[in-house]
């Protein structure tokens, strides 16, 4: 497995970025974000996913480690395969991937070309669990007092969510605490984030 490459980008267009590492230059499929990342610099680093198969073999780069575990997530989907994942990183962020999946928003993927509704809510079926599960919410200690003592489930992903994209369970659980638990995980996510974005 090749965890990573890192050299000169000789070049980069489309979904294609060619890094020369000791002479020898790995192309790679990537996104547009990695694209626009990587854009008008000299020595880059990728990591990688090597994809094998009978009629071929792929380097897949990324700029950041979220990309590539996010590429990985998709790719695990029945029915997904890498030309699909690269579309849908090229259309969000990881952090917008995540939270898409973790509120059940399966349209957000059906905006993205050559994604089906089938497929938007296969993806969102099979990683919410999965993304839930990485991003564990154990509430405890002070954060406990802050969170509701049985929370609901749009409460609990509302604060995965919120994980997901870099809060602190404490600063998720506190936030969300002072909310309606009745309101939806999406009406949750929003006040939240408006809430923290006052002290940040």
């Amino acid at each position: 497995m090749i965890y990573s490459v890192r050299g000169k980008l000789i070049y980069s267009q489309g979904e294609t970025a060619v890094v020369e590492c000791g002479g020898v230059g790995y192309e790679c499929r990537t996104t547009f974000s990695t694209i626009s990342a990587i854009a008008g610099k000299d020595e880059v680093m990728l990591y990688t996913h090597l994809a094998v198969r009978e009629d071929a073999v792929e380097l897949f780069g990324f700029a950041s480690k979220e990309e590539l575990k996010s590429f990985r997530m998709l790719i695990g989907v029945s029915g997904v395969g890498p030309k699909a994942a690269i579309s849908i990183l090229s259309a969000v962020t990881p952090s917008q991937f995540a939270l898409a999946v973790a509120t059940g928003d399966s349209a957000s993927f059906t905006k993205i070309k050559g994604i089906g509704a089938k497929t938007a809510q296969r993806i969102v079926l099979e990683l919410k669990d999965k993304i839930a599960k990485e991003n564990t919410i154990s509430v405890r200690g002070d954060t406990a007092a802050a969170a509701p003592a049985v929370m609901d489930d749009s409460v609990r992903e509302a604060i995965t969510a919120m994980v997901v994209l870099g809060y602190s369970e404490s600063e998720a659980a506190s936030a969300i605490g002072k909310l309606d638990p009745t309101l939806p995980t999406e009406e949750l996510i929003k006040k939240a984030l408006m809430s923290l974005a006052k002290f940040r």
